[in-house]
């Protein structure tokens, strides 16, 4: 598994991903917040714009880093819940960005002569 340091050239803020604990900016980190559907039940999703209100966990975009986080129950401590929520078409939303975004980046490390 790759480990992720703090980036010096990286402007900015810089948070702590909740999956490898690695420091790196802001803006290199995927934003996660907790919200409560319809029926009541609370679910973890990106926050795509980062800007969405109330607490939010920041996690590299690597499906490694991810893993790392659901395995220590990060997202629950993070976002200060109660309990975790159950895995569910919302809660797995996290998990499919992650992967997006892990596959648009290993395309461009290809592309790049």
């Amino acid at each position: 598994m790759e480990r992720h340091t703090e980036s010096s050239a990286s402007p900015g803020p810089v948070r702590t991903c909740v999956g490898c604990r690695g420091r790196d900016a802001k803006s290199e980190l995927v934003r996660v917040t907790a919200v409560v559907d319809a029926t009541g039940r609370t679910a973890i999703v990106p926050d795509l714009g980062g800007a969405a209100p109330g607490r939010g966990a920041h996690l590299h975009p690597d499906p490694a880093c991810y893993e790392l986080a659901v395995r220590r129950r990060a997202f629950t401590r993070a976002l200060r819940l109660t309990a975790l929520p159950p895995e569910g078409p919302t809660s797995t939303q996290v998990r499919d960005r992650i992967d997006q975004l892990a596959r648009q980046q290993d395309q461009q490390h290809h592309s790049t002569p």
